[in-house]
């Protein structure tokens, strides 16, 4: 990065190339951009509810094994999400 970097008033329009994304990494997000962000949210309510059937079996460990899939689901959906509204390299 030299000192015009800096003081340029022209903002950056993509990534730098040393911040691209890789071919593995940029596959997997063109393919998970196609699925609805909603199916994250049912999957996590899904897994709520598994996790609910479980302890109300007996079941306390397979309840909470399922429970704290919740969490990943949302997070993926988040991820999900921000492919979809700014892509996968940030532009």
């Amino acid at each position: 990065m030299n000192y015009k970097d800096l003081t340029s008033p022209e903002p950056r329009v993509g990534p730098r190339a040393e911040h691209r994304e890789g071919p593995v990494a940029r596959s997997i997000e063109q393919h998970t951009a196609k699925l609805p962000s909603d199916l994250f949210l049912w999957a996590a309510l899904g897994s709520i509810g598994t996790s609910l059937v479980f302890q109300l079996m007996g079941d306390e460990k397979k309840a909470n094994f399922v429970g704290h899939w919740a969490p990943t689901f949302l997070t993926l959906g988040i991820y999900n999400k921000l492919v979809k509204l700014h892509g996968s390299e940030g532009v």
